[in-house]
């Protein structure tokens, strides 16, 4: 099992993980535990705020970069790992909610 099969598994079995998204390059889902409409939603939606937040710390800091991003809503916590060839999207339910 490749290592990211190994980590949408782990992080899949969490008990207030409702779904992960692995999201290539150019914003197209490649891997998702959500359904394929949802999927694709959050992958479009996330890799352009992720991109957006990338250009906002570059232009804040040249010497800076993007290396985790964390949103909270009321019903839900999105947390995104942007890596090089990669985004890992993992949406859950807040402890608190």
């Amino acid at each position: 099992m490749s290592e990211v099969e190994e980590t949408i598994r782990r992080l899949s079995s969490k008990k207030n993980v409702q779904g992960v998204v692995v999201v290539n390059q150019l914003g197209l889902m490649i891997r998702s535990t959500l359904d394929a409409t949802l999927g694709k939603q959050y992958a479009t939606l996330m890799s352009d705020l992720v991109k957006m937040a990338r250009d906002s710390v570059a232009q804040l800091d040249a010497q800076n970069e993007l290396t985790f991003l964390r949103i909270r809503t009321k019903k839900h916590e999105i947390m995104i790992c942007p890596e090089r060839e990669y985004l890992m999207i993992v949406i859950q339910i807040p402890d608190s909610a």
